[in-house]
């Protein structure tokens, strides 16, 4: 499809630079008026995920994923199940293994290539009601995650399943770690490198034997951490195996429905890969939206409780 033209009309004026846009709006919102109803669903692997659930009784139903080392009660999470909940869906928050605030039993955690976890929600929640219809958003690793799962499952979707949206999407894993090594990045790499390795850590005593936490030394860049740490938790072979069975460019060729990927070209922690341009002018499916700016899951509004990436969600979701 033709590449869209964004009509985001940019942040409010103190917001001067893509960090800014980045970190205000994940510090500084506060949603209100978001009230979950918790279900624990127990995985074929004997592990489980929580279910945050907004349950009204509508025909239609929109599943969220968050980003890496978020979790349903995030920000952007809250303002989306707002927003689809007075359009009159049903909403699904649902928090990755290990995010929900209780450590998940089994030695693997979440990653941005895993959809075999997303396959088993949206089952779950077609088993629980016959929805009409099912939206599937995803911010940052969650829009990788959701991405390749539409990618994978191609003309095998669940036909309940009628758009998808990824906003501030890292599709290019290895092209996103190397930008997370920038010395303008650093303040983002050790807050999410503090938050993981307390959940390695965790694993390593679960675990004893599984992870040699010696080469915690020997971690100078961002691969370096995904080589030793990510792929053995993950079962991946290593960094190259992760990045490449995990970014969802790999697998987007494969979509069949209608999906925006919405990236803010001055975003901090994606690279020019991860909105594929020559992708999206050929494919069918495929609506890329890059905005000149909105930095990382901001995209805030002046004078507006949502953002421009909550509303524009809604509005691709309703076919606008």
């Amino acid at each position: 499809m033709p590449l869209i033209s964004s009509a985001y009309p940019g942040p409010p004026a103190y917001q001067y630079n893509g960090h800014l846009q980045t970190i205000i709006p994940s510090l500084m919102r506060a949603v209100t008026g978001v009230v979950y109803e918790r279900e624990r669903l127990t995985l074929s692997d004997d592990d489980f995920v929580d279910l945050d659930w907004i349950r009204r009784g509508n025909r239609r139903l929109v599943i969220l994923t968050h980003g890496l080392e978020g979790d349903s009660h995030r920000q952007y999470m809250l303002g989306t199940a707002r927003l689809f909940a007075q359009a009159r869906y049903d909403v699904l928050a649902w928090n990755c293994r290990s995010c929900s605030g209780e450590m998940n039993r089994a030695f693997r955690l979440y990653n941005h290539g895993e959809i075999d976890d997303i396959g088993e929600v949206i089952q779950h929640a077609l088993q629980a009601r016959p929805y009409d219809e099912i939206v599937l958003v995803g911010y940052s690793m969650g829009g990788n995650i959701i991405l390749k799962y539409l990618g994978v499952q191609g003309a095998g979707l669940p036909e309940a399943i009628k758009r998808g949206i990824a906003i501030s999407s890292p599709t290019d894993l290895e092209a996103s770690a190397l930008l997370l090594d920038r010395p303008s990045n650093h303040f983002y790499r050790n807050r999410f490198m503090k938050k993981l390795l307390v959940k390695i850590n965790q694993k390593a005593v679960g675990f004893p034997d599984r992870l040699d936490m010696t080469k915690l030394r020997q971690v100078k860049r961002w691969r370096d951490f995904d080589n030793f740490f990510s792929a053995p938790v993950n079962n991946y072979r290593d960094a190259g195996d992760f990045y490449a069975q995990a970014s969802a460019v790999n697998f987007m060729p494969g979509i069949t429905v209608p999906t925006l990927v919405l990236n803010a070209q001055n975003d901090p922690l994606l690279s020019a890969e991860c909105s594929p341009r020559w992708l999206a002018e050929k494919h069918p499916h495929i609506f890329l939206e890059t905005p000149r700016t909105g930095g990382h899951v901001g995209f805030a509004l002046a004078h507006d409780q949502h953002t421009y990436a909550e509303r524009r969600a809604l509005a691709f979701a309703e076919g606008q």
